[in-house]
């Protein structure tokens, strides 16, 4: 693409760098905009005028990479600079003669003939329709996506991975490179065959007439000719481009050979003619070949004498076969105005090794022959069947890519992909549809059956009915052979250059390199490296249906991208080509699909196990992209309609799993501070269901945007790193409070919503500064019981186990206080499904007053157990109601103390804050400069010594005036620091208020505690915090996990901090401990 030195890459924020344009421009005149446009000028860098941009348009073009040769060169300065030729070719030239080169090849003149006569005119023609139906609607689909907007390098493959995302994109992509690459060994498999089979036999190296020698000639011969095609593209792709309109020449003369030779058989039949022996056809018969007579004797001088084939078969003592049956020569190409044509309407299937014979002639069956005699007839060398022929056959459909992978150098691409790739399916159809009836119609059916031309004396069959000669049909299809392999080993390496240099898979980079001509050579040296495993196979009909394998499910996903577009009617979907609809693109995706595995089951597992592969490893491990794809799309409608189907009903208690709203702390960096708690969530979901991990930042939104962005994206990489998978969101409030609570309320959309909360415990309240952890705590607490939502504290998560941890003993242990709905229950059973908690066991203990049957209790519990499935050992504690203990008492006075001290020292703060603040603002106003002279007094010692004072006065001075820091520094910029001057009596006021401040609250600490004025409210709930505490620690010390019902939260406000109190009594002494609040509602279930 071309584009000024001034295009750029906008970048919003931390985002993902948006797709450049070369449409948007930086450069542009100050004297121009500054004067007419001021007013959008601060917008201009990036929303360009509209004539900058209209001129943009005018001068676009685009170049597939490598397609025209260009030259690179350095410039003084570093600068890089490319050099093009404008696109130049139109419909005709740049893709109607491409594709009609690439459809027409091999498989027409080397194997079209032997389809017709195994399979029969009729099943020659489904297979033919079958086939050319496929790629009719595939270019009805690749035509609606090519003219949606431009078509860069890359061909199909950019057009799959734009439409339908990087994953499927570089999948089929790479299959669509493989098949190109299979495409490439198979058309030099071809010309091989030719070569050695028809042209100089006596090139062959090792035995010709044994099927093993002569595959190993075609790996030698075509090893040679990949070497020397792959040196060929390497020197520079200019020399094959100059070449094509040689190549197409010979498959244009071949072809009105063939046309001329048909006209020619209804005038006049052919000179060439077969041999058969009773119903069997003969090889090496003819004027150059071993037998030239078909006759067993001749008279020669008026004496009858045995001809060669006589000795052939009777070497001593005769064939069995040769002395029941008699000799018949037929015309190989009795002609269009023969019967033939009858004959050859039904499908002539046969098994391996098998004679080809002629049906309405009757033959005598022999008891035996001898093996070597049976090398004497024509046999088919591959069982045969439907199936296998379409598998065959397809490959020579194959090349409808050829227009659009040429986009860059078309005049009007939009214009020209749809007409000329469909005239040119159109025209090869034509040509198929009309050969598979001429040749039923013109040759002998066993002659159509002899796949290397063995009974008319290794001719090519259909160079048996060319004119003038059948050497036109030769050199004509070994010259299209030769440029069709040229053209795969050039397209093949481009399409893998594209992928690479798209940086979806990073292994592939390396092959996104290219010399200074463009060309790719290490993609180039990969496909020659592929292409000889073809080789290797050294079968034309082994590799066909391989590379029909890979091009059916490129064809297959052209067809989906074009359906999924039209079906979600997305806005940009907008295609010049209008004769399309999603039914053609579903019934072309049908078809492809069916093909694959009509054509070779187990070849269509194995690619869709390859494309499957390459999917899930972009999924994982490659580039993150972005390009707009139908199945983003297709994905939001589909959440949309799920998330409408979630809203009309709550979902039942058997499909209830913990949907998590995690409320994360951020520390100072914006990093997460407790990532253990990401870890613990992993593996309680294990990625199902909904995951949300929020945090607040205070401040306002226009301030602190950006660093809520950077706090997400740290967030998000701290879920990668713990694996898990959910959404992310950091709000910005003007108080944390508030921010969760919005959270709390609003997080999900629609049925998609939490039924959970995940905190950590506030660790560190006591020794806290501030009370807002602990009171924002409770608050959360309040709120998600009045949310109807359930809630999971987590105390000590730092220390909870990492992902990569693995619990090879252990207990998970449940203290089943209060029925919860059954969330204690589920936990356990969720968390065993993870490979950290595998192999711990579950124990259930519940709590047995003086009035239960324990013994009873226990057995109910484990009936409950037993139908809920869940196989847990189950334990009645007894819990005698014994007195309250004087440490309970201890433990209450000591609470309620530290309520009092804290109340009177936030109230001495306060005062002594507000007090500073006064004399802060006295000393402002008494400030006097004294010359720099003037020795030291006393009140100037009296200054030194407070100026500890001093600073701490300026301390908090600062701080009540923050939010207004930024307005005083633009309102005095060169102000000079200002020093408070105190007299005598106001440092000395000052102190004694302080030192009574601090002997009121070493008062507090020496209070006696007169236990008969506490609340006993406070007192029995300390007692039940002290004895249920002293029972878990007994029986749970050593536990991995602790779950814990988790008592409400108090009524009245003013016991908030009593109430931190007796959740850290609750919890004392254990290590991993996870406090449990029901959400109200049942989420087990013992029925199915």
């Amino acid at each position: 693409m071309e584009c000024e030195p001034g295009a750029i890459e906008q970048i919003l924020g931390d985002e993902t760098p948006r797709e450049t344009s070369s449409l948007i421009s930086t450069d542009h005149d100050d004297s121009t905009y500054g004067k007419n446009m001021a007013l959008y000028e601060e917008e201009m860098d990036s929303t360009p005028m509209v004539s900058s941009l209209l001129n943009k348009l005018a001068n676009y073009t685009n170049i597939t990479q490598g397609a025209v040769e260009h030259e690179e060169a350095e410039s003084e300065d570093g600068i890089q600079r490319v050099t093009v030729n404008g696109p130049q070719m139109g419909t005709f030239i740049g893709v109607f003669l491409p594709c009609t080169q690439n459809i027409l090849g091999v498989i027409l003149f080397l194997r079209l003939t032997w389809i017709v006569g195994t399979a029969g005119i009729l099943e020659a023609l489904a297979v033919v329709f079958m086939c050319c139906a496929c790629t009719m609607l595939t270019a009805i689909s690749m035509s609606a996506i090519a003219t949606n907007g431009v078509v860069p390098a890359g061909g199909s493959y950019y057009m799959i991975s734009r439409a339908l995302g990087p994953e499927i994109g570089g999948a089929v992509g790479l299959c669509f490179y493989l098949g190109t690459t299979f495409a490439g060994s198979m058309y030099i498999l071809g010309t091989m065959e030719i070569f050695l089979t028809y042209i100089m036999p006596s090139a062959a190296v090792f035995e010709a007439n044994n099927p093993t020698g002569m595959q190993n000639n075609m790996r030698i011969y075509g090893t040679c000719c990949l070497a020397i095609m792959t040196l060929v593209v390497f020197v520079g792709v200019k020399y094959v481009n100059k070449l094509s309109l040689v190549f197409l020449s010979c498959v244009v003369l071949s072809i009105m050979a063939i046309y001329a030779g048909v006209i020619q058989s209804a005038i006049k039949p052919s000179s060439f003619t077969i041999c058969l022996l009773g119903n069997r056809t003969l090889q090496h018969f003819g004027k150059s070949g071993k037998f030239d007579k078909c006759m067993k004797t001749e008279v020669i001088d008026n004496i009858t004498k045995p001809t060669e084939l006589w000795y052939h078969f009777c070497n001593g003592t005769c064939d069995e076969y040769f002395n029941l049956n008699e000799l018949t020569e037929i015309s190989a190409v009795p002609g269009l105005l023969s019967n033939a044509i009858t004959e050859n309407l039904w499908s002539r299937y046969g098994e391996y090794r098998t004679t080809v014979e002629k049906e309405n002639i009757t033959s005598e069956a022999a008891l035996s022959s001898e093996p070597e005699v049976l090398n004497s007839y024509v046999v088919n060398d591959m069982a045969t069947f439907f199936t296998l022929l379409v598998g065959i056959y397809f490959p020579s459909v194959t090349g409808i890519m050829a227009g659009s992978n040429r986009s860059g150098d078309l005049r009007d691409p939009q214009r020209s992909i749809p007409t000329g790739t469909i005239m040119a399916i159109a025209t090869t159809s034509f040509i198929y549809i009309s050969c598979v009836v001429l040749f039923g119609a013109c040759f002998e059916g066993v002659v159509l059956r002899d796949k290397y031309g063995d009974s008319v004396n290794k001719n090519l069959v259909v160079a048996t009915l060319a004119w003038p000669s059948p050497w036109v049909i030769v050199i004509g299809s070994f010259f299209s052979c030769c440029g069709a392999g040229l053209q795969s080993l050039t397209g093949a390496p481009r399409i893998l250059q594209a992928i690479a240099r798209d940086g979806i898979m990073p292994f592939l980079q390396v092959f996104g390199r290219s010399k200074s001509g463009g060309e790719p050579t290490w993609a180039l040296l990969l496909t020659a490296a592929i292409c000889e495993i073809g080789i290797l196979i050294a079968s034309l009909d082994a590799v066909a249906p391989i590379l029909s394998m890979f091009f059916l499910m490129c064809y297959l996903f052209v067809n989906l991208a074009c359906a999924v577009q039209t079906l979600l009617r997305t806005p940009n979907w907008r295609p010049r080509f209008k004769f399309y609809h999603w039914s053609l693109s579903f019934l072309g995706m049908s078809l492809s699909l069916s093909l694959m595995f009509v054509s070779s089951w187990y070849y269509a597992l194995v690619v869709i196990l390859i494309a499957g592969c390459i999917y899930k490893y972009i999924e994982y491990r490659g580039a993150v992209k972005e390009w707009g794809d139908g199945l983003r799309g297709l994905s939001l409608n589909a959440a949309r309609y799920a998330l409408i189907k979630l809203e009309e009903a709550q979902p039942h208690t058997k499909n209830w799993r913990p949907q998590l709203l995690v409320l994360m702390k951020l520390d100072t960096d914006l990093t997460v501070k407790h990532p253990r708690l990401l870890s613990f969530t992993s593996q309680l979901k294990a990625g199902k269901g909904l995951t949300i991990v929020c945090s607040v930042l205070e401040g306002t939104f226009m301030v602190r945007g950006a660093d809520a962005k950077l706090a997400e994206q740290n967030i998000k990489a701290a879920m990668a790193k713990e694996k898990t998978k959910g959404f992310c969101h950091v709000v910005v409030s003007s108080n944390q409070r508030d921010g969760f609570s919005h959270l709390i309320q609003s997080a999900g959309l629609g049925g998609m919503k939490h039924n959970a909360v995940l905190v950590a415990w506030p660790a560190n309240w006591k020794q806290a500064e501030s009370s807002l952890s602990w009171k924002n705590f409770i608050e959360t607490v309040r709120e998600t019981t009045a949310a109807h939502q359930a809630l999971l504290v987590a105390k000590n998560v730092d220390t909870f186990p990492s992902n990569q941890d693995r619990l090879a003993e252990g207990t998970i242990d449940v203290w089943w206080i209060v029925h919860d709905g059954g969330l204690l229950m589920l936990l356990p059973f969720l968390l065993r499904q993870h490979k950290v908690w595998r192999k711990c066991k579950m124990r259930i203990f519940t709590v047995a007053q003086m009035d239960d049957n324990s013994i009873q209790m226990k057995k109910d519990l484990q009936m409950f157990l037993y139908h809920l499935r869940l196989d847990a050992k189950v334990e009645v504690v007894e819990m005698n109601a014994g007195d309250i203990s004087a440490f309970t008492y201890e433990k209450t006075l000591v609470m309620e103390q530290r309520s009092q001290m804290l109340k009177q020292m936030q109230l001495s703060k306060t005062e002594r804050e507000r007090e500073i603040q006064s004399i802060s603002d006295e000393s402002r106003i008494s400030i006097r400069r004294k010359p720099c002279g003037e020795k030291q007094t006393h009140n100037s010692k009296l200054k030194v010594a407070t100026v500890n004072l001093d600073e701490e006065a300026q301390l908090i001075h600062d701080k009540n005036t923050k939010s207004h820091a930024t307005l005083v520094e633009k309102a005095t910029p060169t102000s000079d620091r200002v020093h408070m001057t105190w007299t005598k009596e106001k440092l000395i006021g000052e102190r004694n208020r302080l030192r009574d401040a601090s002997m009121h609250v070493r008062d507090i600490f020496n209070m006696k505690p007169e236990w008969e004025n506490l609340d006993q409210t406070n007192v029995r709930r300390m007692h039940t915090a002290v004895k249920l505490n002293e029972v878990v620690v007994k029986k749970s010390k050593g536990a991995q996990l602790v779950l814990l019902n988790m008592p409400g939260p108090p009524k009245n406000k003013g016991g908030d901090e009593n109430y931190m109190e007796f959740l850290e009594v609750l919890t004392e002494g254990l290590d991993h401990v996870l406090l449990v609040r029901g959400g109200g509602r049942e989420v087990i279930t013992i029925y199915s």
